[in-house]
């Protein structure tokens, strides 16, 4: 089931984070915040839309495997959307979190990867025709690739895989892919 569930994030976890970088710019460029958008999708026609803000850890900075990792907190509002028994349901979202991006050639490539980990807060608690969240509050975590360019490098893409879910503390905790 994990493959399966696996394959189709990766076929459908298709997010755009678009407006301004947050954090690991080239050296001798101060990391400033930035707004974005995200949209995600999922199976069982369910979607998510994210506005949110990024702020750079201004004073970390770390040289890794040759390249640079630099930090921020993400904070986001958004909604996910999908098919529930009674038609059409949503969950309003609010969410914070860190995240950690190492980019090559000591900072230098438009190139990069991000991890990140926080909270969400769902209301009313995600359901669909076949699931539901076991809680309104859950942990979120993403992997991507992403990367930058235009003046400055200040705008970027990212391709990412995000998970949330409960962490098991509170059944049924069947978690959403995106």
């Amino acid at each position: 089931r994990h493959s399966v569930v696996l394959r189709s994030c990766l076929a459908m976890g298709l997010v755009l984070g678009g407006m301004g970088s947050a954090a690991a710019q080239p050296e001798g460029t101060p990391a400033t915040a930035s707004l974005y958008v995200q949209a995600g999708a999922a199976r069982e026609d369910t979607q998510a839309w994210i506005v949110g803000t990024t702020v750079p850890w201004k004073h970390w900075t770390m040289a890794w495997a040759g390249g640079t990792v630099r930090g921020h907190w993400d904070l986001h509002l958004g909604q996910w959307a999908a098919d529930g028994t009674s038609g059409r349901v949503h969950s309003s979202l609010l969410g914070a979190g860190a995240a950690w991006q190492w980019q090559p050639a000591q900072g230098h490539s438009p190139w990069f990867v991000e991890a990140g980990t926080g909270l969400n807060y769902a209301k009313p608690r995600f359901a669909t025709t076949t699931k539901t969240m076991g809680s309104r509050l859950n942990f979120a975590s993403h992997l991507a690739v992403g990367y930058r360019w235009g003046a400055q490098q200040a705008h970027e893409w990212q391709l990412r895989i995000q998970h949330s879910s409960n962490g098991g503390l509170k059944k049924p905790n069947p978690g959403q892919n995106f």
